[in-house]
């Protein structure tokens, strides 16, 4: 607890850094500099992908909205006037990207794999205690809908807060609590026991 506290300055400072690191990088993409460009898609492209599978649940359209995503930020650097931070804007156009995807496809495909498919990041020390809660969160997340599944997704895997995560899924900050309300309401009722105390 006290490790926490202690950590969250430096924690602030990091994510500064980060940031103004970030920004820079934009600059020289207004600039043409594609190797700028290319470090940028390496900071958010496993950010993206995580937040895009949770989001889509389609495996096949991920990297495809994904690069759509960053080809947006290549071709319309200026679009970003710093109203935000750079990491909102980006998952803005993730969002609406993904979304306008969904709507394409005909039918719901949802990825039933998902739990079965080993992690990008392996863990040998992993409990099969561990895979157990993963497998339970993954099928409570899966059950909610992609509105309900960006607005979780953002709080607890990309640390946004409620008015970066109403910029990103460009609605107002009340329907995302509404939408975070509802959202954890159907994850401890499916949880139960203790895993929904960290709900």
């Amino acid at each position: 607890m006290v490790g926490d506290l202690v950590s969250e300055p430096v924690r602030q400072s990091t994510d500064k850094v980060e940031a103004d690191i970030e920004l820079d990088l934009l600059a020289k993409i207004r600039a043409g500099d594609r190797s700028a460009f290319e470090k940028l898609y390496r900071i958010y492209h496993p950010r993206l992908t995580r937040f895009l599978h949770t989001l889509m649940r389609r495996p096949t359209l991920v990297e495809e909205v994904l690069n759509d995503t960053m080809m947006v930020v290549w071709n319309r650097p200026d679009s970003f006037h710093g109203a935000s931070k750079l990491s909102t804007w980006v998952f803005s156009i993730a969002y609406r990207k993904a979304m306008k995807a969904l709507r394409k496809q005909d039918e719901a495909v949802e990825d039933n794999e998902a739990e079965r498919r080993v992690s990008a990041e392996p863990g040998p020390d992993e409990t099969s205690g561990r895979a157990r809660v993963r497998r339970l969160l993954l099928d409570a997340v899966a059950e909610l809908s992609p509105a309900h599944r960006a607005v979780v997704d953002l709080t607890y895997f990309h640390e946004l807060g409620y008015r970066e995560i109403a910029a990103v899924v460009e609605c107002p900050v009340d329907t995302v609590k509404t939408r975070m309300f509802h959202a954890r309401r159907h994850l401890r009722k499916k949880l139960g026991g203790v895993l929904a105390d960290w709900i």
